[in-house]
């Protein structure tokens, strides 16, 4: 599977180990950028590629990051055929709750349910909020999370594509 992956500067070291890592398993990676550190930089002059290039390539997925994931995944969204989900880390899952006072759901879980209803197809890495071996294991359940293809989820995909 081919996997585009970007960042900004804020993301650059984080991209790094991160794609180093995916290559390891076996994963055919390509960088959109950024290539080197530069402060001055603007996240959407590397996350659209990385979007346009998925959009384009239905068998390929994507890893985005940036310091909320945020910005990111809005800018990836704005590309017809993404469906890109942000992933803040374990941290949130606990520390958060629902409206009625009970705990959230298990961040890694969401992302499984992403892939599973949504065929998400990139994922957004917060890095403020994770650590490397956190976003590692992310990355991989996403990556080895399947499309349920059930009837309900289609047709509810269709009407955003």
């Amino acid at each position: 599977m081919k996997i585009y992956i970007g960042s900004d500067h804020v993301g650059f070291e984080f991209k790094e180990k991160l794609k180093s890592y995916l290559g390891d398993l076996g994963y055919e990676v390509e960088d959109k950028g950024a290539f080197k550190y530069d402060g001055n930089d603007d996240y959407p002059d590397f996350i659209r590629p990385v979007a346009e290039a998925v959009a384009g390539n239905a068998e390929s997925k994507g890893i985005i990051i940036g310091g909320s994931g945020q910005g990111e995944a809005i800018c990836a969204n704005k590309t017809k055929g993404i469906r890109a989900v942000v992933f803040y880390g374990p941290k949130e899952a606990v520390e958060s709750v629902d409206i009625s006072g009970r705990k959230s759901a298990d961040t890694f879980e969401l992302i499984k349910l992403a892939r599973e209803h949504n065929n998400a197809n990139i994922l957004s890495l917060g890095l403020r909020f994770q650590t490397i071996d956190e976003a590692k294991f992310a990355a991989e359940l996403f990556l080895s999370s399947k499309f349920s293809g059930e009837e309900r989820h289609i047709r509810r995909i269709n009407k955003i594509d």
